[in-house]
């Protein structure tokens, strides 16, 4: 395992495109275009406007965005959007130049990803599968954790663009899908530690205790972790009023389902992540889905007590 924490000064020597403008391909795009030459594109015209809003330049089909690009950006939602990109009816497949990388950069899982470098493969096209973490205000700056995994020639030629959004970037495999096995297994983590934070805060506050001060002093701790940190304010935040949404709860069911069945395939018991799961598949039929993950906490105590009362305020017995 190798890491590098270098930035790229302006280094255009390849067109990129970047597919998939929403909430961490937009900012991404942005990020890169400060250092390449840059094409966006998104099926969703709102969204190919606001890109163009920031400067971006955006072609109208993802066919035209690819022509001619050394390196193709994919950020889009999970697997079978990756698939659709791809190989789909309107598959940027047929149009992308022989020597050209891919590079995916969404959580989708390990199952496809041997299909999807054979086929490239076969048309002169390289996988590189770089997965990501850190949310879109880092991905504007270049803060990013990145873990990759690639074949070690192609690997250099994405790295350019890869270390222009990383803080940290992570080799953990010489092939496509070490980098998704590496995600699945740090998806388990941050999963479990959403839902862990959400249960502590749900309980200090029924115990009537103080949130704010709760979540203070945990912080200060052998309890503290990144999640708790990071979220728990908007945990706390989200009784007042929707907390903004920097990462969807309905992302997390995705995810803590690859988990499942990444550790069933591995022949592995994973109890507790099966569990975090079930708190987001609550919260999706809930209505949450399209809330921050944070609001998982509403699934665990729908109300926030107050101090010395019940859910309504109305005195508690003691």
């Amino acid at each position: 395992m190798t890491s590098s924490t270098s930035q790229t000064a302006n280094n255009d020597q390849t067109g990129v495109a970047v597919l998939g403008l929403g909430a961490m391909g937009l900012p991404m795009a942005t990020r890169l275009a400060g250092a390449f030459t840059v094409t966006g594109y998104d099926p969703m015209p709102a969204s190919r406007e606001r890109a163009e809003a920031t400067g971006l330049t955006c072609a109208t089909t993802a066919a035209d965005a690819v022509s001619g690009a050394g390196l193709v950006l994919l950020a889009v939602r999970d697997a079978a959007q990756v698939e659709g990109v791809l190989f789909g009816e309107d598959g940027i497949a047929p149009a992308l130049t022989p020597g050209a990388v891919v590079v995916m950069t969404s959580t989708v899982g390990m199952d496809a990803v041997a299909s999807w470098t054979e086929r490239l493969g076969a048309l002169g096209v390289a996988l590189v599968d770089a997965p990501l973490s850190g949310g879109p205000v880092r991905a504007g700056e270049g803060d990013l954790l990145i873990v990759v995994g690639a074949d070690p020639v192609v690997l250099e030629t994405a790295r350019p663009v890869l270390e222009r959004l990383a803080s940290t970037l992570t080799v953990v495999g010489n092939k496509a899908g070490d980098g998704q096995a590496m995600k699945t297994v740090n998806q388990l983590l941050c999963g479990v530690h959403i839902a862990a934070a959400a249960e502590a805060l749900a309980l200090a506050d029924a115990l009537g205790l103080d949130q704010q001060q709760a979540l203070a002093a945990l912080e200060t701790g052998a309890a503290s972790s990144f999640m708790l940190s990071n979220r728990g304010p908007r945990m706390v935040q989200g009784y007042d009023g929707d907390a903004d949404v920097l990462s969807r709860l309905d992302i997390f069911v995705k995810d803590l389902g690859i988990v499942g069945k990444a550790a069933r395939s591995a022949g592995l018991a994973a109890p507790v992540a099966a569990a975090a799961e079930q708190l987001f598949l609550l919260g999706q039929t809930q209505g949450l889905g399209t809330a921050d993950d944070s609001a998982v906490i509403k699934v665990v105590a729908p109300r926030r007590r107050t101090v010395g009362g019940d859910a309504d305020g109305t005195e508690a017995a003691r």
